[in-house]
């Protein structure tokens, strides 16, 4: 195949809305609590979807087994940076070997092939120009997170999803904590005032190792692969973008909007890193309404307990929890509870891939988490400029720079 020049992923890939931050941009940045568990499984249609696959490796590849198994969809194309991988992925798949694409712009050819939704799934940084692509030719599109990597490309996933809306399309994010009926009844015990004014929220993502960083080769193509693009924050949004986003997200999700502001500070502990990402963060995060939301992430192999996502809600009159897996509650006041999250990434999951396929089916096109996708990542971001720069930062001064992470792609295959 022919090799781009050295040159940007925004100049070689060309799709990325740069939105124009305005008063009334910043008015928008606030999403709407999901109080209400979905809909059951209504009688499904027939009709098997038509389905392309963009990003072959190891969660693209679960995912896919999800859809398999959901019994409504058809894998129609493939489509991943590396040819053998896409190659291995669309026999497993059943898809014709003239519809296994690969090289950057793979995901074009599958967007051309006939498919009627296009699921994203490969590295973060690509995901906002192949979505709206997607959205461009009218396919429907599933998205895994991190949307996106910076402020320019978490903006262009919430035009693509309101481009989705207004298109009748479908555009779900795949998130599994909001998804849950324990999370579900803890969120609503919550936003009912059952622990009284909030005081303080504690968080956590402690990721259980430390992403792989092998030696820097003479372009990106190495770090595409086995997850070493977790080290490289332009690909990866460094990890509490990629990793703690779960538990960030479920958070917004129950305030129903993200933080104003945030300091913080970080550190890189590994002896010799090639990639950027840090070790450890903390970030505090001030609410609007004057809410305290201290947040601690690390990705290190120091034999820490287990892997751990969760968040503690703590009120005047009682304390809630949430968490990815094990038991959540609000304890105390009117509002006690205390439920189980249960095998929440493949139980999640797979009820967004039912939920995607009755939306489609069904001509549900509301798109509702798109705009909550948005405010998450952008606390994410904000938490890691604020930990980066070890300083004050607002989500308005966030928004204003509206900086790009710039990915090299110089020498990989077209």
């Amino acid at each position: 195949m022919n090799q781009p020049s050295n040159q940007s992923r925004r100049q070689f890939l060309g799709g990325t809305l740069t939105a124009t931050v305005t008063g009334s941009l910043l008015q928008s940045v606030t999403s709407h609590a999901a109080g209400e568990a979905p809909p059951p499984p209504a009688a499904e249609s027939g009709r098997k979807i038509k389905v392309g696959l963009v990003g072959c490796g190891g969660r693209g590849m679960w995912l896919a087994g999800l859809f398999r198994n959901h019994g409504g969809y058809e894998f129609h194309a493939v489509a991943d940076y590396f040819e053998n991988v896409a190659t291995k992925a669309g026999g497993d798949l059943g898809v014709d070997a003239s519809r296994r694409f690969s090289g950057l712009s793979g995901y074009r050819r599958l967007i051309e092939s006939g498919v009627e939704a296009v699921l994203v799934i490969d590295v973060p940084c690509f995901y906002p120009e192949q979505a709206r692509a997607a959205v461009d030719a009218g396919k429907h599109v599933y998205v895994a997170k991190p949307v996106a990597v910076d402020v320019p490309g978490t903006l262009a996933i919430g035009a693509a999803g309101r481009l989705a809306t207004e298109n009748n399309l479908c555009f779900l994010v795949d998130y599994q904590l909001p998804t849950a009926p324990a999370a579900i009844e803890v969120g609503n015990r919550i936003r009912s005032g059952g622990l009284g004014a909030m005081g303080h929220i504690t968080s956590f993502g402690m990721a259980w190792q430390a992403w792989p960083d092998p030696v820097l080769g003479d372009s990106i193509e190495g770090r595409l692969r086995d997850e070493i693009w977790l080290s490289d924050t332009a690909l990866s949004g460094d990890t509490i973008v990629s990793y703690d986003i779960h538990i960030i997200d479920g958070i917004v999700w129950v305030l129903g909007k993200p933080p104003v502001a945030a300091m913080g500070c970080s550190r890189t502990l590994r002896v010799d890193p090639h990639g950027d990402r840090t070790d450890v963060a903390a970030v505090v995060y001030e609410c609007g309404d004057g809410t305290i939301w201290t947040h601690v992430t690390q990705a290190l192999n120091n034999n820490f307990d287990a892997a751990t996502l969760s968040a503690s809600f703590l009120g005047m009159n009682a304390t809630a929890h949430l968490q990815y897996s094990g038991k959540v509650y609000v304890r105390g006041g009117a509002g006690h509870y205390a439920g189980e999250m249960g095998n929440i990434y493949n139980e999640g999951a797979a009820r967004n891939v039912a939920e995607f396929h009755r939306n489609i089916t069904g001509g549900h096109f509301g798109n509702a988490n798109v705009q909550r996708a948005v405010d998450g990542h952008l606390a994410c971001i904000l938490g890691r400029e604020a930990a980066a720069r070890n300083t004050r930062l607002t989500m308005e001064q966030l928004l204003r720079e509206n900086r790009r992470l710039e990915v090299d792609l110089k020498g990989l295959k077209a």
